[in-house]
């Protein structure tokens, strides 16, 4: 098959390709393997969007509450942090209140303007009840939301999913759903980097885009990062089609595709963007997806579901220790912000700052014990 690359580059054969980028993630990441111990929050499943293979996004109707309560987030996030989370992703549909009066009148009775007014206000009380630090998945955001985001956020995160405008229109999965046309994802990467938040981003592979199209994507974050310099990681995911939505007949993407966009994400984007894969979507692959180029697992959660999606479990730490070994790699646990975002003061809020150092190691990697100063009562023994 025949493979583009970047700077017009020419693969011939897909294994050449991944030859290629496990080249260029050993030379840059050695044998090491990371991923995010998390807690994922699904802060409110109503969504103003109808992307046709989408089970996350629920009406008013479907829930028994709008949006989860404080309490509620709080005593989750203290459960993940005694199973040794250090990451709470707050995930959320996108802008519920331009659609759902139900929205609006549960916003208004709590006190908040919008929904990113709550999740800042989640995220404030998770940083000072818990220390755990927010990555806040809030899908397109203006200035201003990132704005009010950035002093309670690690990092954030949108997903491309795909640049191809042709998917927004009738017939497309995209179609009804304003906030996956591609110049509102684009402009949000644009204006996170010009705010230097530690950005998430990624690809969502099988939905009807060709190669073509993952290529220039991919070659757009680069260029985006190379401007800014914001791009921590690249998320490479899998369509797995979901029973009850509109795509549900539909063929899940190929592995084979998987691995393809995996090894042209290593080779286009630039070294110290890391290449990740979801390890719950590809089980019994995960020694494949290595093969393919990722340096990273993701978030993993070994007290909440992936409420994304709920029907593929997270493996379990030592499964994914064990296929990772198997590859001659080593796992290591990372916080949600990278380390050479952390090591520079510019990139987070000083009090987000703060709270991150207490959990790093030297290598800004998670430290192997939880003690904190001013928290913990006695220090860890040599």
């Amino acid at each position: 098959m025949v493979a583009l690359a970047d700077g017009g580059d020419v693969v011939e054969m897909d294994d050449v390709l991944m030859a290629r980028a496990r080249s260029i993630r050993d030379t840059h990441y050695g044998p090491r393997i990371t991923y995010s111990p998390k807690v994922f929050i699904p802060v409110t499943q109503l969504c103003r969007d109808v992307c046709h293979y989408c089970t996350f996004a629920k009406t008013p109707s479907q829930l028994s509450a709008l949006y989860l309560d404080m309490e509620q987030i709080i005593a989750t996030v203290q459960e993940g942090a005694r199973a040794g989370c250090r990451e709470v992703l707050l995930t959320l549909g996108e802008k519920p209140e331009r659609r759902y009066r139900a929205a609006r009148e549960w916003l208004q009775t709590a006190g908040f303007d919008s929904t990113v007014d709550y999740v800042a206000a989640v995220a404030q009380r998770v940083l000072d009840e818990t220390g755990l630090l927010p990555h806040v998945n809030a899908g397109t955001l203006s200035r201003s939301e990132l704005q009010t985001l950035r002093p309670v956020a690690a990092s954030m995160g949108v997903m491309l999913e795909s640049g191809a405008h042709r998917l927004t229109e009738r017939g497309g999965p995209h179609f009804g759903s304003p906030d996956k046309k591609p110049f509102r994802r684009w402009l949000t990467l644009a204006r996170a980097g010009a705010l230097r938040v530690p950005m998430t981003t990624g690809l969502l592979v099988g939905i009807g885009e060709t190669r073509e199209e993952r290529v220039k994507d991919l070659q757009g974050i680069a260029r985006l990062h190379r401007r800014y310099g914001h791009i921590q990681e690249v998320i490479i995911q899998n369509f797995c089609a979901k029973p009850g939505t509109l795509m549900a007949d539909a063929q899940d993407a190929a592995l084979s595709e998987l691995l393809w966009t995996i090894a042209q994400a290593r080779v286009i984007l630039p070294t110290d963007v890391s290449v990740q894969a979801p390890p719950n979507l590809s089980p019994g692959q995960l020694g494949r997806l290595i093969e393919a180029g990722i340096n990273d697992w993701g978030g993993v959660s070994p007290v909440t579901p992936d409420y994304v999606n709920p029907e593929a479990p997270w493996p379990s730490l030592s499964a994914l220790r064990m296929a990772t070994a198997e590859q001659h790699k080593h796992l290591l646990a990372r916080l949600t912000v990278y380390p050479q975002y952390l090591a520079a003061p510019q990139w987070l809020d000083r009090g987000v700052r703060r709270h991150a150092l207490e959990w790093a190691d030297a290598e800004g990697l998670v430290r192997d014990d939880s003690w904190r100063a001013g928290v913990s009562e006695r220090p860890p023994q040599p």
